[in-house]
């Protein structure tokens, strides 16, 4: 009986999961309880995707699933099984930072750079939803991250030019 048990917990230990993460189709198994965040650093090696404070409330591993900014630290993985995800790391193209990366680097949007990638990614998504916001609209747009190191206004000045450069 103890053998049929081992056999049990081991066959349930794992799931598959497959999705599409920056264009390019991948699968795995993990462990169900393996957060998005953990799958897309640890399995995946995208390291851009920062896991801050596994509550939500920094946005520091804010990612794209399906067309959505979501929080990848209160995603399971089996949660995003069949899902289109953009992180950071597939925002660049052919070498060519995006117009959202380019705006950061010239307006110094970031200083110590950990809530970066989130930043950027929420940026990404308000722009798909508001190709034209105005100042207030971008900080309610960008409130669910946080940034510990400034006072936000570099941020916003680059989000406005990126949705400028985005223009062109």
């Amino acid at each position: 009986m103890a053998r049929k048990k081992q056999l049990l917990e081991t066959a349930e230990t794992y799931v598959s999961v497959s999705m599409k993460v920056n264009g390019v189709p991948c699968s795995a198994k993990i462990e169900p309880r393996t957060l998005l965040v953990h799958f897309l650093r640890d399995v995946l090696g995208l390291t851009g995707t920062h896991w801050g404070c596994d509550t939500g409330n920094c946005g520091a591993c804010t990612v794209i699933m399906n067309g959505k900014s979501v929080k990848s630290c209160n995603i399971f993985a089996v949660q995003a099984d069949g899902a289109e995800i953009i992180t950071i790391e597939g925002l660049a193209k052919d070498g060519q930072l995006h117009p959202i990366q380019e705006a950061f680097w010239e307006n110094h949007g970031l200083q110590c750079g950990f809530c970066t990638p989130g930043f950027i990614m929420q940026a990404y998504w308000l722009l798909q939803q508001n190709p034209n916001p105005t100042e207030e609209e971008v900080r309610r747009g960008i409130s669910g991250n946080i940034c510990r190191c400034t006072g936000y206004q570099n941020i916003v000045k680059a989000i406005l030019t990126a949705a400028e450069k985005m223009k062109r």
